[in-house]
């Protein structure tokens, strides 16, 4: 009954008709939440989150910063002069591909650069870059099998269902679920580790003082590249277009060539060691 405006329906009643509807959230989070926190686990020991350079630059990461907030700032200009609403939506496309071309970047130009490192290096110097060397490969597996499992996974269990007889339909049910799981949890793992792998690449910064600067100058020629081709050139004049385009790629390319100028004055490091 109503009375006043107000419903007597007895607490216990609206509790059994919220049941459902909470436990139908719940049970999938706490389903979930195992999951996430094995894959947590494994991404932080593969990629710790505080993982930090041999030659910290405060100097350099100052002026680093700094280039960085200057860029995001004639960005935003050139924008409210020279854009319009799709150039807009444009940044954003372009702010989710690199996050999602980064990795293969680096697992491309990374064993490049360790390379001609490698090559350069002395016997000495060699040695000390072995047991960094199988620690950035192995970290760098990982990440390429997880990229890989959920495109297998599709592909294996796709075919086998098709062909699966009638009789062993109740097979459905536990693949399906473990494909389920095994998904969710390359997911979580990614969501969790993709951050700290592209900030170490892929624990590679131990091999050589002188390699993030190496892979820095080299991967933001090719997100340069990759730009041109998904967005094309920034709105404006040409020269306009011109000077944005090249200014990014520019300035963090001569930041990496002082960094490594700074290591070998101020600390020694070499190319060659």
């Amino acid at each position: 009954m109503l009375r006043g405006g107000r419903s007597n329906i007895h607490g216990g009643v609206w509790a059994a008709i919220a049941f459902p509807c909470t436990w139908s959230l719940t049970l999938p989070l706490l389903a979930l939440y195992p999951l996430a926190r094995s894959a947590r686990l494994k991404a932080r020991r593969l990629f710790p989150v505080r993982g930090r350079r041999r030659h910290e630059d405060p100097e350099v990461a100052r002026v680093q910063r700094w280039r960085a907030w200057t860029a995001a700032a004639i960005s935003v200009l050139i924008l409210a002069v020279y854009g319009g609403p799709e150039d807009f939506g444009q940044v954003q496309d372009q702010y989710v591909l690199r996050w999602a071309v980064t990795p293969w970047l680096l697992l491309v130009t990374g064993p490049l650069v360790v390379a001609v490192l490698h090559r350069m290096a002395s016997p000495r110097a060699r040695d000390r870059m072995r047991l960094p060397l199988r620690t950035a490969r192995r970290s760098a597996l990982w990440y390429l099998g997880a990229l890989t499992v959920s495109p297998t996974v599709v592909l294996l269990v796709t075919p086998t269902v098709m062909v699966l007889p009638e009789e062993w339909a109740v097979l459905l049910v536990p693949i399906g679920l473990l494909s389920a799981l095994l998904t969710a949890w390359v997911m979580f793992f990614m969501l969790f580790a993709t951050g700290p792998a592209v900030r170490s690449a892929f624990n590679s910064t131990e091999i050589h003082a002188a390699l993030p600067a190496l892979l820095t100058g080299a991967v933001v020629w090719e997100f340069a590249i990759v730009g041109l081709f998904t967005g094309g050139l920034p709105p404006g004049p040409p020269p306009v277009q011109v000077l944005v385009f090249l200014g990014g790629p520019v300035s963090v390319t001569a930041l990496a060539w002082w960094e490594i100028h700074r290591l070998r004055t101020r600390r020694g490091v070499s190319l060659r060691d």
